[in-house]
């Protein structure tokens, strides 16, 4: 067993520290006091409890590479609407999205030549149309079996230079 890498994360640590200092768990527990989840990319642009007006211990936050709706994803929203209290998921991608702005081989092109190896084996979900995919991923939700029927599903893309959500039907 490695021991944990200190020098990488000092940074991180001394944040944690700061951090715990004025820390409170104002009482929360594991479901989502607004019943809230959120599908969102992992882009660090986006910044889902402040997009949305919420706090710490209001929504479950769902988050990947394009925030599309994976097995992964459908699987955690069972547990998050059965167990978490979460009753409505709103699915948010964002503008200026690199899985919306290039194609599979390209970020396989980059990926090798970052890293030296072939990622083809990789499912790289890129989004060539935002919403057609955001439409096909709340139709996804709508579907799955597992998950409650009066479940609110709805989808709205975020905008990175102007922080404005747009609506999407669907």
């Amino acid at each position: 067993m490695s021991e944990f890498p200190t020098d990488a994360f000092a940074d991180v640590l001394a944040a944690n520290e700061r951090y715990t200092e004025s820390f409170s768990s104002e009482e929360l527990t594991g479901t989502a006091r607004k019943g809230l989840a959120i599908v969102t990319c992992m882009d660090s642009r986006v910044v889902p409890l402040s997009i949305v007006g919420m706090q710490v211990g209001d929504v479950k936050i769902l988050r990947n590479a394009g925030a599309r709706v994976t097995d992964d994803v459908l699987r955690t929203l069972v547990l998050a609407t059965h167990l978490l209290g979460v009753n409505r998921v709103l699915v948010m991608p964002h503008t200026n999205c690199k899985m919306a702005s290039a194609s599979v081989d390209e970020i396989h092109e980059t990926l090798t030549g970052a890293a030296g190896m072939d990622t083809r084996s990789l499912d790289i979900a890129v989004v060539p149309d935002q919403v057609a995919a955001l439409r096909n991923d709340l139709i996804r939700i709508r579907a799955f079996p597992y998950l409650p029927e009066d479940l609110a599903v709805g989808g709205a893309i975020y905008d990175v230079f102007t922080g404005e959500l747009q609506p999407v039907a669907g």
